[in-house]
């Protein structure tokens, strides 16, 4: 466990678009580019071993920038391929804003980052008092039906709320600017509404770009 007084002002970044984080969730990554590599190893000698997940812009005139907001994830699980790759858990801590970019010799990209305003990330699971999950479970069986997912029923329905929605927002098949509407939702609740949204907006045979409109 991380309390705020470990978080540190500095941390690598990982860009990768459609990759999405969140608090308490578990993200597997599987690392061979040389310079994810070497930032592996540096956060493999580090106390906290955190590494910011975040998006970069999907346009070509942002030439490589990234969203303001991302999260932090713990590297909890490592393992290394005989050919020299990485398969690596990153455990959720907390989301964090970019300050700016921090220069350096190092190959991957360094942020300084703000953690204020997520506190309720460091603490225990979400609850979502308004979830109706009898009626969201029939909406995400049409989903699912119409995307042509499988899944295991009885695991999602016994899951805890925030396990069930930050599982689905993190799996199902959604465009990158709408992943990040789901990470930058303030609280489980309005994930869980933004996730409906995006439910319903696809059986409705829509698009992102003509949501984001």
């Amino acid at each position: 466990m991380i309390v705020a007084s470990e978080l540190p002002d500095t941390i690598p970044v990982f860009p990768l678009p459609g990759a999405l984080l969140l608090p308490r969730a578990r993200l597997p990554l599987h690392l061979f580019e040389p310079r994810y590599l070497a930032m592996c190893d540096d956060m493999l000698k580090t106390s906290t071993r955190l590494v910011g997940m975040v998006q970069p812009y999907d346009a070509p005139d942002k030439d490589g920038k990234l969203h303001t907001i991302g999260c932090a994830g713990k590297l909890t699980a490592f393992s290394e391929t005989e050919d020299g790759r990485y398969m690596v858990t990153l455990s959720g801590i907390s989301r964090f804003r970019i300050v700016e970019e921090v220069e350096g010799f190092t190959p991957y990209r360094r942020c300084k980052v703000d953690w204020s305003g997520f506190d309720r990330d460091l603490g225990p699971a979400e609850k979502d008092d308004t979830f109706n999950r009898d009626e969201f479970m029939q909406t995400l069986g049409r989903f699912f039906d119409d995307q042509g997912l499988r899944t295991d029923w009885e695991s999602l329905g016994d899951a805890e709320d925030e396990l069930l929605i930050n599982s689905l927002s993190m799996l199902c098949p959604f465009e990158p600017e709408d992943r990040q509407a789901l990470l930058e939702a303030p609280s489980l609740t309005t994930r869980r509404e933004t996730l409906v949204t995006l439910i319903e907006f696809a059986l409705r045979g829509g698009n992102s770009e003509e949501m984001m409109q």
